[in-house]
């Protein structure tokens, strides 16, 4: 097979198993070293070990290419092949299956892992129909938050890469846009009006008071360039970062604004986060809010963390038609203009 597919395949397999990121790397750099050769140059190095001396090589990734350019599949990646047949958690099958794409997600433009390409092949060959590229804005800076030019610039990228997608696969141009503490968006109205998808979320000062917060809140929902309330906690319950208490802020009037703005709540996949937690999804569902079930993916492997979002939202009773994301993609670019 491929060696730069089997390296990359084993990688994907390995982020969405929640492996040590150096671990991932290995696979990531060893297939971008190998992906600048002509396939004859890496079959003739392989095998007569010259390989073995590239920076970016190690013993496991040069065994991994070894088998690939004699025909094998590596026996790496069949194990991991065997062990991803097992779904990544009990319960939400059949919602997980009525899931047509994900609006979360972030590439090496910001603080993602992977390059723009990789991520929206990995969420075609998963089956989505469409993913949202939603890589931060500027005020994150340690994040490598996007300015108006570099979020510009992105958006030729999606462009470019739509043009050429197969099967119908749409990548959307979004942003996760901070909420200011003055409840403003940070990134320019002219800028947000070109993007499909917006999702706003508070990542800094979480835990100012109750009021406070809601205000906060309040006035990202009430933008009119918002689609999305992101991880509207903001908490932690495991993970290498540690743990994060949930931010205080007063739910009814939160989730009241989402419905009345058309705005999503978030069901934030990602294992580390489980946010909103079950009590405020049951607060956001009697409150008549949407949802949108999302893999906050910083890697592709992380694009199948949709499964976790789907267990919760089935374990809470979440109905799939309150899920945009179950929609096709012209009703959901629809919902998102807000026509």
């Amino acid at each position: 097979m491929d060696a730069v597919a089997a390296l990359n395949e084993i990688a994907f397999w390995l982020e969405r198993g929640r492996a040590a990121t150096f671990k991932v790397q290995a696979f990531r750099k060893a297939a971008g070293v190998i992906a600048g050769l002509d396939p004859a140059e890496v079959e003739a190095r392989a095998r007569d070990g010259r390989l073995k001396s590239m920076k970016g090589i190690g013993d496991r990734t040069y065994q991994v290419v070894r088998q690939a350019v004699d025909g094998e599949v590596p026996g790496y990646l069949a194990d991991l092949r065997e062990r991803g047949a097992e779904p990544l958690v009990d319960g939400g099958a059949e919602l997980h299956a009525e899931l047509r794409g994900d609006l979360h997600s972030h590439s090496d433009w910001s603080d993602g892992g992977s390059p723009i390409p990789l991520m929206a092949e990995a969420a075609r060959l998963l089956g989505r129909e469409y993913l949202a590229l939603t890589d931060h804005s500027p005020n994150l800076t340690i994040a490598n938050g996007l300015s108006v030019e570099r979020l510009t610039e992105q958006l030729d990228v999606v462009a470019e890469l739509n043009r050429t997608s197969a099967n119908g696969f749409r990548l959307l141009a979004g942003i996760e846009v901070d909420i200011l503490e003055s409840g403003e968006l940070d990134q320019t109205p002219e800028v947000l009006d070109k993007l499909d998808i917006v999702v706003a979320s508070v990542h800094s000062k979480l835990r100012a008071d109750r009021n406070t917060m809601t205000q906060r809140m309040l006035g990202g929902i009430r933008d009119p360039h918002t689609n999305v309330l992101g991880h509207c906690t903001g908490r932690l319950v495991e993970g290498s970062r540690g743990t994060r208490p949930q931010s205080e802020f007063d739910a009814n009037e939160v989730f009241a604004a989402c419905a009345d703005n058309n705005v999503a709540v978030e069901i934030n996949s990602r294992p580390e986060r489980q946010d909103p937690p079950d009590n405020l999804i049951q607060l956001a569902l009697d409150a008549g809010c949407l949802f949108s079930i999302d893999s906050d993916a910083h890697a592709p492997g992380q694009l199948d963390f949709l499964q976790y979002g789907a267990a919760r939202a089935a374990l809470n009773g979440v109905p799939a038609e309150r899920i945009v994301t179950t929609w096709p993609l012209d009703r959901l670019l629809a919902w998102a203009q807000k026509s």
